[in-house]
């Protein structure tokens, strides 16, 4: 049995290799695992959403509760909020009004901290998981990808 390596599509011939690479990266695309990122400070929301971009997910980033207010358009796999904001709430309390909403109570909650009682506060508000900082790259990553 033969197989085709070219086909014509309106015309023009196109390569079997290269319409599955095209396909391959339109459900990778499709696949990519949504990120609300939200951080006190802005390097550390700048080196955070690097990473994660650069491991393939789609970042929605701020220094504001504004990705929390637009949670049902945005649609996120996980979100990852600090605690300390410069908002009126902590990011426990939202983490905590997430999980008590029977919409929201499903996304999985990351809450980062200086704090030395982040585990314990964590519990408390129901967090699915936490990231002390500083932290280490490696350990954030395994941190997400065990959440997302």
């Amino acid at each position: 049995m033969k197989f085709k390596k070219h086909f014509t599509l309106k015309n023009k011939k196109i390569s079997i290799a290269v319409l599955f690479r095209t396909f391959n990266e339109n459900i990778a695309k499709m696949m990519k695992k949504k990120v609300v990122l939200i951080q006190d400070n802005k390097e550390i929301l700048d080196i955070m959403d690097d990473v994660l971009t650069f491991e393939g997910f789609e970042v929605t980033a701020s220094l504001t509760l504004d990705p929390i207010r637009n949670i049902d358009t945005i649609e996120p796999d996980l979100l990852i909020v600090d605690d300390h904001l410069r908002e009126s709430k902590k990011g426990s309390e939202i983490i905590a009004e997430l999980k008590s909403d029977p919409n929201t109570e499903d996304l999985s909650a990351i809450l980062t901290s200086t704090s030395n009682n982040l585990a314990e506060v964590s519990k408390e508000c129901n967090a699915d998981d936490y990231i002390e900082k500083p932290f280490d790259i490696d350990q954030m990553l395994e941190v997400v990808r065990n959440n997302s």
